[in-house]
């Protein structure tokens, strides 16, 4: 008995310890902790994929149901930080606010939270205390937009509440109930909320009916394109913690309402035919034009002979601007604010950082790019909590740093 038991525990051990390790390079920040931590993510969306696969629920509410769990329940103000629920246009959000400043005005940030447009919350721990010390270290106010998620909303139903929270907050009179100076606005987010501050800040930049504008934008790891998932990152970072290249398209096709069977024909550039459309797109996404020769290593694009037409459209969100703000006009990039951009080495969606970074610098735009040789996607929020990263806090610290200095 005693026996089979031993020998039932080792195979069992023998399993997690297959399923938790991967082979990562030796240049990303602490490899046995992220492998601990990215076997969790994994197993939460395998189960999330598996339940719907069974035809028992929707493909990521198991990770939703998993990501409630990490939600902090109601605002808890700090001694420093004032926290309040409240609208925005009618959109929710967390107002997180000094209590006692030696300034009559004060920095202001709109942040956008990450997770695919589909997954997250502003109220998650790791967003909650990003937000709270943001406001604390900058002796700013803090606005975290909690916009509606996939498959409830669809694109362009985020990016209208972006773009509605932010209209309502651009304004003298929300400015000044927060005594926030009306020329030292910042709008910012990470990865999907990357996009969605990217979309607004471009749409509010040509909105002439909005006279107070963004002095900034802040990007962290940005999502900014869907045509081409064989970017050098794209293939360098495909099975790299914690954003697998698989999943990216997964997310992608939950925001534009596509059916979860064409994902294997997105990670192989299906969709970029050649129809006329397609050719003043690619332009815009050539990374081997706007991609630093040493971030484009040894590899190749790929492009279709054929390709598969109709998943254009049944996807038009791939070529909307609003879905995907690389594709912006130049003359859409001349006139947006000073920009800073994050982006890590061990990430897919390093490269869409960097394409954007290289547009905005043609077109005229100061560009501060931050870049992490050990940088893995979403290491800033893990600067905070119980998985917390040497590179998460010192992303953190030059966020923070690079705000004070421009905002």
């Amino acid at each position: 008995m005693m026996r089979s038991i031993l020998t039932v525990a080792i195979l069992l051990s023998i399993a997690a310890a297959y399923y938790i390790y991967l082979p990562l390079p030796s240049t990303i920040s602490e490899p046995w902790k992220l492998m601990f931590m990215d076997a969790i993510l994994r197993g939460v969306m395998h189960a999330s994929f598996f339940a719907h696969d069974l035809g028992l629920s929707r493909p990521f509410d198991v990770a939703k149901y998993a990501a409630s769990w990490d939600v902090i329940k109601g605002p808890q103000s700090s001694p420093a930080i004032r926290v309040t629920d409240t609208h925005f246009g009618g959109v929710e959000a967390q107002v997180f606010e000094p209590t006692a400043s030696d300034q009559d005005l004060k920095r202001g940030v709109v942040y956008f939270h990450g997770g695919g447009w589909t997954l997250g919350s502003g109220k998650m721990q790791t967003y909650f205390l990003q937000c709270r010390t943001m406001a604390e270290e900058l002796d700013a106010v803090v606005i975290s937009i909690e916009y509606s998620l996939a498959p409830d909303a669809r694109f362009p139903d985020q990016y209208n509440e972006a773009i509605q929270a932010s209209k309502h907050i651009l304004t003298a009179e929300v400015l000044g109930r927060y005594s926030i100076d009306l020329k030292r606005v910042a709008v910012s987010g990470d990865s999907a909320g990357g996009n969605l501050a990217t979309a607004v800040v471009q749409q509010m930049a040509l909105d002439r009916n909005v006279p107070i504008k963004f002095k900034v934008q802040a990007l962290l790891y940005p999502v900014l394109q869907a045509l081409d998932f064989n970017t050098p990152s794209y293939q360098q970072n495909a099975h790299i913690p914690i954003l697998h290249r698989p999943i990216m398209a997964r997310f992608w096709l939950e925001y534009l309402n596509g059916d979860p069977r064409v994902v294997t024909s997105l990670l192989a550039n299906n969709h970029t035919t050649q129809v006329r459309e397609m050719a003043a797109a690619r332009a815009k996404i050539n990374w081997t034009k706007l991609l630093p020769v040493a971030f484009q290593k040894n590899y190749k694009p790929v492009v279709p002979l054929h390709g598969d037409p109709d998943l254009l459209e049944k996807l038009p969100g791939l070529l909307d601007v609003r879905a995907a703000p690389l594709l912006a006009e130049n003359e859409v990039l001349k006139g947006l604010p000073p920009a800073y951009i994050m982006t890590c080495e061990h990430d897919v969606l390093r490269d869409d950082g960097l394409m954007y970074a290289t547009r905005l610098k043609e077109a005229g735009v100061r560009v501060t790019v931050d870049h992490y040789e050990d940088g893995f996607h979403g290491c800033l929020s893990f600067a905070f909590g119980p998985f917390r990263f040497s590179v998460g806090f010192r992303s953190f610290r030059n966020y923070i740093c690079w705000l004070k200095e421009n905002l």
